[in-house]
């Protein structure tokens, strides 16, 4: 049995199988860590989701940003981009079936695995984890966004809502909606940030442009960190799956801008990538 992260599909379904059959993939003792942005941008976000949910079983799954937005369009909060490639998912007679699915999965996922150096515990989010958050306020700032995905008196006031930069900072006087919204972003948007969490949200290049006195979130020294903890996270291809920090692993290669997909094997730490496919 084999444990494999795999970097954001954004519904590059051919690289994804590719991928698959690279590693040998064996539904019956491996498991797969979806980062995040199964959906949107690439050719083929129907079979992406089609494929996920019927291998779901050997699957643990963490919502992205792309996700997000999928749920919020499939129940008429929000518009479409031109550049969305979602209308095959949203036309689909399964449509509600794969709703309730994603709505069931959380922003955080984590487990503590046996490998060649050791038990480590692995935590997986899309973005990454802010500086300023303990390993029990990352646990509650996830739990309280699963439960309201998954609470029919909260769910569209919370889709309706987490739209926005701002707050850009955490602060005792934010309501429920606001922390939310800052939440999320953490979870699922967060790329440059200081030390004391606040984000900055418009820079979307490499780690080492820096917006001024900013940081990459991985580059500040984090509270959540101990010794046997590894972080993985997706979000941000620029990166090239390059932290320069043995205990965060970036796994979004950049597969829907023509770069790869990458699979990270928890236990060895070995990564292998499948070239997107050019028609």
């Amino acid at each position: 049995m084999a444990n494999y992260a795999i970097g954001d599909v954004q519904g590059c379904f051919l690289e994804l199988k590719g991928l698959l059959d690279l590693i040998n993939f064996d539904p019956s003792h491996d498991k797969l860590w979806f980062v995040g942005d199964l959906i949107n941008r690439g050719p083929d976000s129907l079979r992406t989701i089609e494929f996920i949910y019927e291998i779901k079983d050997s699957c643990h799954i963490v919502l992205g940003n792309h996700d997000m937005h999928f749920l919020a369009i499939a129940d008429g909060l929000r518009k479409p981009f031109k550049k969305d490639t979602l209308n095959e998912l949203l036309e689909s007679k399964k449509l509600n079936q794969y709703k309730k699915w994603l709505k069931g999965q959380s922003l955080l996922y984590y487990e503590d695995i046996q490998c060649q150096k050791g038990n480590k515990t692995y935590l997986m989010s899309h973005a990454g984890i802010p500086p300023h958050w303990s390993w029990q306020e990352t646990l509650e700032a996830a739990d309280e966004i699963k439960e309201a995905l998954n609470d029919e008196n909260l769910y569209r006031g919370y889709l309706e809502n987490i739209y926005g930069n701002l707050p850009n900072k955490s602060h005792p006087d934010l309501n429920r909606t606001e922390r939310m919204r800052l939440n999320t972003n953490y979870l699922t948007r967060m790329r440059f940030c200081k030390i004391d969490g606040e984000l900055e949200l418009e820079t979307k290049g490499i780690s080492s442009i820096e917006p001024e006195g900013f940081k990459a979130w991985f580059k500040h020294p984090l509270k959540i960190e101990r010794e046997n903890l590894h972080l993985i996270f997706g979000h941000w291809a620029a990166l090239g799956g390059k932290t320069d920090n043995e205990k965060i692993t970036a796994i979004d290669t950049g597969c829907v801008w023509g770069y790869k997909l990458s699979a990270y094997r928890l236990e060895d730490s070995k990564v292998f990538s499948y070239d997107r496919i050019t028609k």
